[in-house]
């Protein structure tokens, strides 16, 4: 996009309004709040969903492979934002994109809300991963175009927005899991709910607080490349699905064999990121050797998140059924510890924000950091090992401990999400820094790919030395990063 579309753009919207920043900011904090409410309301009963017996409202599907199958679905959220930063930027603009996906994830969370197959399950599986890729992305996206590059308020518009999408995502999972005893449709129908609430406010507001941002295709296809790429993807569509109404027919294409596919792609899709970047003629020999230090962040990164991410699939399932559930008088919903992540980020990330300011250059460099993060998330996961090693593995667990386990985390989370975001635009090559972005959300994409085999090793019996195994090895890695930090420093030219 030029400078002058880009100046055209901060004109065009109102920058006062919210807090000291463009109302625009306004449609976006609820819009992002209303989706983020939808999303991890639906995902917060969404694995006990598949793997509850039919009597109880479930889908009566092995539990194992509702685990794998979580774990897959949160991966492809992640791949998706590739696609739905693609069709904004050369087709349909931000903002269309995130009415788009809006729809489809609204859509998404109708087809859950009513009681069906499995195959009714994967058709609301594939809207919202459609949907989330759209929306989730573009959103931040039209956040940015609203402040120019010098306005120092963008770091705290960006806070602000931040905010809103833990609110979203606190306040959903206590509502949604008080109903889930009741009915899971009626659960998954509020998040539907809350997310025509956000396609609402954005609808109503976004003309006249949004002004031209999100609406300027920034490298817009000509006449000639929208026929071809439009074939293109036609065509693909139509040999995907014949393929898979073949391959499905024959017994090939199973969930296990699907499973094993998005592993793969997980893994591989960033590891060609890398290598097309590093070899690229555009990049330079102090961008190349930026490349080389990122790698070993990546590779931290998707250890952590496979730790983190589990919040929904292991713990999630250790809080259905080795937690206490009724506890200090009150009945707790297994879905009602997915609030805890979003609620310790709100309180905590303010006081982290402070400490760095307050450090100054006597802070921690970004992989001493990405190291501490990792020990974190290893603690959350022996944590775990302790109720068990001092109560025996039989009897239930006291939900404090799962609280202990969550907050744990988000001290890693704190130390590597936002330490992450500011790494990828500064190491990221000049030709190259969009797509490293998306390379970043890929680190969690892998993460999960991964996680949906890892999960398979979890069972009553190997608790311990699932939880100590892993939760072992993000201590040694984090070690092994602090160790050699000074030399992947050396590797970051001039950043710290």
């Amino acid at each position: 996009m030029s400078d002058l579309n880009r100046q055209k753009i901060v004109d065009s919207v109102p920058q006062k309004g919210f807090f000291g920043h463009p109302k625009g900011l306004f449609t976006l904090f609820f819009t992002e709040f209303w989706e983020r409410f939808s999303y991890y309301g639906m995902r917060a009963i969404l694995v006990f969903y598949m793997y509850y017996e039919v009597s109880k409202g479930g889908l009566g599907m092995d539990k194992t492979l509702a685990l794998s199958i979580m774990s897959i679905y949160g991966s492809l959220v992640y791949m998706s934002g590739i696609i739905g930063g693609w069709l904004a930027d050369r087709i349909f603009g931000t903002s269309k994109a995130v009415f788009y996906g809006g729809i489809l994830i609204m859509f998404g969370h109708i087809v859950l809300a009513i009681p069906g197959s499995v195959s009714m399950f994967f058709v609301s599986m594939v809207l919202i991963v459609l949907g989330t890729g759209l929306l989730k992305p573009n959103a931040s996206t039209v956040v940015g175009e609203m402040y120019s590059e010098e306005d120092n308020r963008r770091d705290a518009g960006f806070t602000i927005f931040y905010m809103g999408i833990n609110a979203g995502a606190f306040i959903s999972p206590l509502i949604v899991g008080s109903v889930m005893d009741y009915s899971f449709h009626l659960g998954f129908g509020i998040a539907a709910v809350g997310m025509f609430l956000g396609l609402v406010v954005f609808m109503l507001t976004k003309k006249k607080n949004l002004g031209l941002a999100g609406t300027i295709v920034k490298n817009p296809l000509t006449p000639a490349e929208k026929k071809k790429t439009f074939t293109i993807i036609g065509l693909g569509i139509v040999i995907i699905a014949v393929l898979c109404v073949v391959l499905i027919s024959m017994g090939k294409l199973t969930f296990e064999s699907f499973i094993n596919l998005v592993t793969i792609l997980g893994i591989l899709i960033p590891t060609m990121y890398f290598i097309v970047m590093y070899r690229s003629p555009k990049t330079t020999t102090v961008e190349r050797s930026r490349i080389i230090a990122y790698i070993p962040l990546f590779i931290a990164a998707v250890m952590f998140w496979s730790i983190q991410e589990q919040g929904s699939t292991i713990l999630a399932s250790y809080a259905d059924t080795r937690t206490q559930l009724n506890f200090a008088g009150i009945h707790i919903s297994p879905a009602w510890f997915q609030s805890l992540n979003p609620l310790f980020i709100i309180i905590f990330a303010p006081i982290f924000a402070a400490v760095w300011l307050k450090l100054g250059k006597r802070q921690p460099t970004i992989p001493q950091k990405f190291s501490l993060s990792l020990l974190f998330a290893g603690v959350s996961f022996l944590v775990i090992l302790l109720p068990a090693y001092l109560g025996g593995s039989n009897s239930l667990v006291n939900p404090l401990w799962l609280v202990l386990s969550y907050l744990i985390c988000v001290f890693g989370e704190l130390l590597i999400s936002p330490v992450g975001l500011s790494a990828t635009t500064k190491l990221a090559p000049a030709a190259f820094s969009a797509q490293t972005m998306s390379l970043w959300f890929l680190a969690s994409a892998a993460a999960q790919a991964i996680n949906a085999q890892i999960v398979k090793f979890y069972t009553p019996e190997t608790e311990m030395t699932y939880f100590g195994v892993i939760g072992g090895a993000s201590i040694v890695l984090g070690i092994l990063l602090f160790v050699l930090s000074p030399k992947i420093q050396s590797f970051m030219k001039g950043i710290r």
